[in-house]
């Protein structure tokens, strides 16, 4: 049976158990705490006031890059699900949790709920910025929740996924390395400037990578603008993202702890 199989009579308690004790460890962890909320918050208003007026999408900028920073700032936020991996893995703290029958499911439960409280707060806090800064959100109540929605999504399948890197590196400073892909996703998509400024080359890419339509759809229902398709394209991007991070992660967690 596979190391991440869930057992009904035990996953909920030890779910809740690793839960409360990343959300500790993530407490503890100060400095890195701070970094995933100030540097979004920092290029934020980097965007805004250095390269804000001299980039055109229509519009006041702030309007355009806040979805954008939000959704940078869950992966900075899900990049450190990784580095706990790691370090569970090295510290063998892993071996210990076997040894009392905690399954892989509940132990990276724990990280990626962790990492979703971390984004979310993370979320609030640049949204809070964004806000006295000029961004004037025009969405009802239907299409703030409709936001929150897929926002949450994106932020569990990511997180997913770097829980699977975690799995995947062979120690915490090369898990840490999956922070700059997380970081560098957004910039070739509608993040910060719109698609059709990029290079044609880059048209099909940025089109097509799984950032833009949660960008779009996140950006149209703050906004009151038309989503279109988007929002089918975020969902299911979520959705492939989060099924194959599960998969890798069980059968990553086996190979680590056999």
């Amino acid at each position: 049976m596979s190391e991440l199989a869930l057992r009904p009579a035990s996953f909920t308690r030890d779910a809740l158990v690793m839960v409360a004790r990343c959300v500790r460890l993530s407490r503890r962890t100060v400095d890195a705490l701070i970094m995933s909320l100030v540097l979004p918050v920092m290029l934020m208003l980097l965007f805004v006031y250095l390269f804000g007026g001299a980039i055109e999408t229509g519009g006041e900028y702030v309007q355009y890059v806040v979805p954008g920073v939000i959704l940078l700032s869950a992966g900075f936020g899900a990049a450190q699900t990784a580095v706990s991996v790691a370090q569970d893995l090295k510290g063998g703290i892993i071996d210990r949790f076997r040894t009392m029958d905690i399954g892989g499911a509940a132990v990276l439960s724990g990280h990626v709920a962790a990492s979703v409280a971390r984004n979310v707060i993370s979320t609030v806090v640049v949204f809070g910025v964004a806000l006295v800064i000029g961004f004037r959100p025009s969405a009802t109540f239907t299409q703030w929740v409709a936001a929150a929605g897929v926002l949450l999504a994106f932020m569990f399948a990511i997180s997913w996924l770097s829980a699977a890197m975690g799995l995947l590196a062979r120690n915490p400073e090369a898990a840490a390395g999956f922070t700059f892909f997380v970081a560098f996703l957004p910039y070739p998509s509608s993040a910060f400037v719109p698609v059709q400024t990029m290079p044609t080359w880059l048209h099909g890419f940025a089109n097509h990578q799984p950032v833009t339509p949660v960008i779009e759809t996140v950006r149209g229902h703050l906004l009151d603008l038309p989503v279109g398709t988007h929002v089918w394209s975020a969902l299911a991007w979520c959705a492939g993202i989060l099924a194959a991070s599960v998969v890798l992660s069980a059968v990553l967690f086996r190979r680590r702890t056999a």
